[in-house]
């Protein structure tokens, strides 16, 4: 049975993120709220936490979950050859709706699914989940829903959802946005948009265009 949580004041906010952080580092699930839609979060480097997390989707491997991270600082820990286009995507828009799929450090020891050797890295502007990721470092989060079902916009979609696979929910009320975040792919020598989301094109061609870069050219 999961256990949902109030985060209207102080006092709830600081027993939420103090329960999620536990729940997380013991190997739960925990939902949690996003400046996109609720996701589950899971440890990112305990890989049965992260098996867990497919499974409550209803995935497989082949679907690994995106890693959200407390600071931009942080991904030069998790990826590796980074373009320089993508260094100033994360300046431009992190914290914010961007997901950056990203060669992976071969010494990291975790086991997201099938990735080919990439991570797909983002920071969210959403103070509670921060908070909570500060506490955790890195966590495995995809949105909170069942696969094939709209992804959660408020806890008691996600509780209903995912049940008692997840143990602790934090309640924050209706996420700002319903749309999930935009996915590059940043692997390349130019950038490709795996999935259309908050950021427009023309948003990330702004800060593309000094590199002679632009998606709106894509075929």
């Amino acid at each position: 049975m999961s256990t949902r949580l109030p985060t209207s004041t102080a006092e709830e906010r600081e027993e939420a993120v103090t329960e999620a952080a536990a729940a997380l580092t013991r190997g739960d699930l925990v939902v949690l709220p996003t400046d996109t839609v609720y996701g589950v979060a899971a440890d990112a480097f305990d890989p049965d936490a992260v098996g867990r997390l497919l499974a409550a989707k209803g995935r497989g491997r082949s679907m690994p979950p995106p890693v959200l991270v407390s600071a931009a600082t942080t991904v030069d820990a998790l990826a590796a050859g980074l373009p320089d286009y993508a260094r100033a995507l994360v300046e431009r828009f992190w914290p914010g709706p961007l997901t950056l799929v990203c060669r992976a450090q071969a010494s990291l020891r975790w086991d997201l699914g099938d990735t080919r050797g990439t991570v797909a890295l983002r920071m969210p502007d959403q103070e509670l989940a921060l908070e909570v990721l500060e506490r955790t470092g890195p966590l495995a989060v995809s949105s909170a829903n069942t696969t094939g079902r709209p992804p959660a916009t408020t806890a008691e979609e996600a509780e209903e959802m995912l049940g008692d696979r997840v143990s602790v929910v934090l309640d924050a009320g209706p996420t700002l946005g319903v749309t999930a975040s935009t996915i590059l792919d940043v692997t390349g020598t130019s950038p490709r948009v795996l999935r259309a989301g908050l950021l427009t094109v023309e948003e990330l061609d702004e800060v593309l265009e000094e590199f002679g870069l632009s998606l709106a050219d894509e075929d």
